[in-house]
């Protein structure tokens, strides 16, 4: 009873992180029917910015959060400019979008390597807290808390921009139907391009947390970061940024559930749900038919 309620526990911690992983993916997808093949490699440099901020300047890792999200626009802004319109006017949005962003993160993993090389890089654990905070007689880092806490302040952010913004009301409408959004006087490319930083300032801020949550970070972790994203977003709803909390606390728990029990199998166990949740719900476990064109 005792592991099952430590891997419930921590399941949930872990599904809350990765909730905030995959949830800039499906925001920028949902807004703009653009795949961000990049996603994972906007994660790492939010993982750098931890790094850079707590061993070189001695400063709390979380002060990486602010500078995350302004890295987001500095980067994203230009980024949106240049390339999201041109994509937009495209017959095939989604499939340039995945190649020309499959480049993009390429870049950025290059970028990372010539600049931090190509070696693991890891945080003090006490840099967030040295105890474990328990609940129900079960002990988890502080980390993990710290982790937990900001990506939930992030998601309930983002909730609150939907819900009680104009912008937010626009943002929405624009993900029913872009075309309809339009000839009603939103401005699209306005909204879009918030969007955009936004959903990689979600990415950067999820990042920070990475060298906690998976041990440290490295240039090729980008990869399998967007893979992790790709099954959290499938398996929660694609095109709905809040649906993809269900799908992180999904992944979060099988994960926890299977490290406990079958450990052997934990990195397969997540994706196998993903499969299982497609088969029997392809829109997700939200059930919200996506438009794709």
């Amino acid at each position: 009873m005792e592991l099952l309620e430590y891997a419930i526990i921590g399941g949930i911690l872990y599904g809350i992180f990765f909730s905030l992983v995959g949830i800039g993916l499906n925001l920028i997808f949902g807004v703009m029917r653009i795949i961000n093949l990049a996603h994972g490699q906007f994660i790492v440099l939010g993982g750098y910015i931890a790094w850079i901020v707590s061993r070189h300047f001695g400063l709390n890792p979380l002060w990486a959060v602010p500078l995350s999200i302004v890295g987001a626009v500095v980067i994203g802004w230009p980024l949106y400019r240049a390339v999201v319109p041109r994509l937009q006017r495209s017959g095939d949005p989604e499939m340039l979008s995945f190649i020309l962003f499959f480049g993009i993160g390429q870049i950025i993993e290059a970028l990372t390597v010539l600049a931090f090389g190509a070696d693991q890089r890891s945080l003090p654990s006490e840099a967030l807290g040295a105890g474990n905070l328990g609940v129900l007689g079960q002990q988890f880092p502080d980390s993990w808390w710290w982790a937990a806490a900001v990506s939930l302040a992030a998601i309930a952010g983002l909730w609150a921009y939907f819900s009680h913004t104009r912008l937010g009301y626009a943002t929405r409408a624009i993900m029913a139907n872009r075309d309809e959004a339009l000839a009603t006087g939103i401005d699209v490319h306005r909204v879009s391009s918030i969007a955009f930083v936004a959903g990689l300032a979600l990415a950067g801020i999820a990042g920070v947390f990475v060298p906690y949550l998976l041990g440290s970070v490295s240039p090729d972790l980008g990869n399998e970061l967007t893979t992790t994203s790709f099954a959290i977003v499938i398996i929660g709803s694609l095109g709905n940024p809040l649906g993809t909390v269900v799908g992180g606390l999904v992944f979060g728990l099988g994960t926890m559930l299977m490290q406990t029990y079958y450990s052997s199998w934990s990195n397969v166990v997540p994706y196998a749900l993903l499969l299982i949740i497609v088969l029997i719900r392809p829109s997700g476990l939200l059930g919200k038919a996506v438009r794709l064109a």
